[in-house]
């Protein structure tokens, strides 16, 4: 019986831009379905980590300096184009977090959320403007018009709450969280290895 494998996300996060990537060749390779559960990591942060709020405020520049080492590094493995945006760090998100569910509902998760990364991650481009929302729909082939009034809707509003709610109440803390079988949680791309190692031996 394969393992279970839940990917909570915000396509915020540079991290999980190069975990949504690489988790995918993982699952495929085991026959592992990836339950996609987008969040918005700004109310994590809010509820059970503001230390992240300080850290930016107030950067170590040795660190700094080295995470957008580290970034690129990642990138030129993953064959991805990724810096930190310029113009618009941190972005709200909210309403391409609520456009998750009408692409789950279409079976297109994957491609739409990989024009939200690449259009924030890879070409710095403001993901809260409806005109930048309006390009990747555009590329995802998404009506407009029925995008738009589905996010409006409370009942897209509450499941991005109940999949954020539920991550805080399971102890995660940030973005990209995984679970295993339910329990077994893995944070951050760099954990992707111990995530394959889990789900083959929870694959046998």
């Amino acid at each position: 019986m394969a393992a279970r494998l839940e990917f909570f996300f915000d396509c915020s996060s540079p991290w999980t831009y190069l975990a949504f990537h690489a988790v995918q060749p993982i699952a495929e390779e085991l026959g592992v379905a990836i339950e996609w559960k987008p969040i918005l990591v700004g109310g994590v942060f809010n509820t059970v980590n503001d230390t992240v709020y300080q850290s930016r405020a107030n950067p170590n520049p040795r660190k700094a300096g080295y995470m957008l080492k580290d970034l690129a590094d990642w990138a030129r493995l993953y064959g991805l184009r990724i810096k930190m945006p310029p113009t618009v760090f941190p972005v709200n998100s909210v309403k391409c977090m609520r456009g998750c569910f009408v692409a789950i509902e279409r079976g297109q998760l994957v491609p739409y959320a990989r024009a939200v990364f690449e259009a924030y991650w890879g070409e710095d481009r403001d993901i809260s403007q409806d005109a930048v929302i309006d390009s990747i729909l555009t590329r995802v082939g998404f009506d407009r018009a029925e995008f738009f009034a589905r996010i409006g809707e409370q009942a897209c509003k509450d499941r991005l709450k109940a999949n954020t709610d539920e991550l805080i109440a399971r102890g995660g803390f940030g973005s990209p969280t995984m679970y295993i079988n339910g329990i077994d949680m893995y944070f951050g791309n760099d954990r992707l290895p111990l995530v394959r190692a889990a789900l083959m031996r929870g694959t046998v």
